[in-house]
């Protein structure tokens, strides 16, 4: 027999994404509307799991008032961390060195010990792995899909992800002046992990003559023979579109760096081909790193429309006594799917789609 409802937490792990303010004010006015009591934890799980650091308390009581008016708001009202995993929990050891510990077994008893029935968790491919593990040991979880990546499996879109592409397609656009102006070969790197999704659709969209994405690892000197094609036809400058995850035939990734309990750092992607570029094709060869600026600002339109549905549909799926799904986008509905099939792999470009397709009919190169 399920146990009946009478209080639910919410939390924003890994990475911000335009959307989560939308998703949390869905979810507590939902939750409200039944008669439930909702809390935010701050920072990931920080604020069960530190309380200490929390003066004012680690748990955000979540009225009417305090949602009210932040649908349209960026960032996060609860705050995110990606330093604190439960499960590789970064410890200090009798040497005074660092060491991962699994913490989850103390984390599911502040669950227990705050009066909590169950957890709405928001996140990206690590965040929804550890609300899975939750989950198997008893918590009552459902997951709201959340990256700018776009690249959670079982799931057509990710919330947040709209907003990063539309700002870099807007970037891009700005940059086809500049860049005709001076003749020059703009790079442009944009986030996305080892998934090419933002990079794949802001080329396309931006008019990119060239799109280099993790999926297809590139060869430069084909890169460099495409673009000097383009003055023959009257185009005497390029936009390159870079993932940062993006990495040569033969090669590897860009990393600038790995902390105990996190996930490596991409970065230089772009720099790389830049300085690589600029012999090859004779024209001086200039990066733009969008970054963290593709994580920012007002959610779009779609970002807060999905970011709404997704949040009622999670409270529906605890009414219906479901635990361990996420909410998933599967137009025209929202449907709910295992948390373990969701993360157990990256949602990848498939060499094959017809976004791909369209960029190779129109001549944009990928370097392969």
């Amino acid at each position: 027999m399920i146990n009946k409802i009478r209080k639910i937490a919410i939390n924003t792990g890994g990475g911000d994404a335009p959307g989560l303010n939308a998703v949390i004010r869905s979810v507590v006015i939902s939750a409200l509307n039944r008669g439930w009591e909702c809390v935010g934890i701050r920072d990931g799980y920080n604020g069960l799991m530190k309380p200490e650091e929390y003066p004012e308390g680690g748990l955000i009581p979540l009225t009417r008032k305090a949602v009210r008016g932040i649908t349209h708001l960026g960032g996060t009202i609860l705050g995110t961390t990606n330093k604190g995993n439960p499960l590789k929990y970064p410890t200090a050891g009798p040497d005074g060195k660092l060491y991962e510990k699994d913490r989850s077994g103390e984390l599911m008893a502040a669950f227990k010990k705050s009066g909590i029935d169950a957890l709405i968790a928001l996140g990206g491919d690590g965040s929804l792995g550890i609300a899975n593990v939750l989950a198997e040991k008893g918590l009552r979880v459902i997951g709201v899909p959340k990256t700018i990546d776009n690249d959670l499996d079982k799931t057509v879109i990710t919330f947040g992800f709209d907003t990063a592409v539309s700002f870099a397609t807007e970037c891009i656009d700005r940059l086809h002046s500049t860049a005709e102006a001076h003749r020059r070969v703009m790079v442009v790197e944009v986030m996305g992990r080892y998934a090419g999704w933002i990079a794949l659709n802001v080329g396309v969209s931006g008019n990119a003559d060239a799109i280099l994405i993790p999926e297809i690892p590139y060869d430069i000197n084909k890169v460099a023979a495409a673009l000097k094609e383009r003055p023959k036809r009257g185009k005497n400058y390029a936009i390159v579109v870079v993932a940062e995850g993006a990495k040569p035939r033969g090669g590897t990734v860009s990393v600038v760096g790995k902390e105990l309990g996190r996930a490596e750092k991409l970065g230089g992607a772009g720099e790389r081909v830049a300085k690589e570029l600029e012999p090859l094709t004779g024209k001086e060869c200039r990066t733009v790193v969008l970054g963290h600026l593709l994580r920012g600002g007002h959610p779009t339109t779609f970002d807060r429309l999905i970011s709404l549905r997704f949040g009622a549909a999670a409270v529906r799926a605890l009414e219906e006594g479901k635990s361990g799904v996420m909410v998933a986008l599967d137009p025209p509905t929202v449907r709910y799917v295992p948390l373990k099939d969701a993360t157990s792999r990256m949602k990848t470009v498939p060499l094959d789609c017809d976004t791909v397709l369209t960029a190779r009919d129109l001549g944009i190169s990928f370097g392969d």
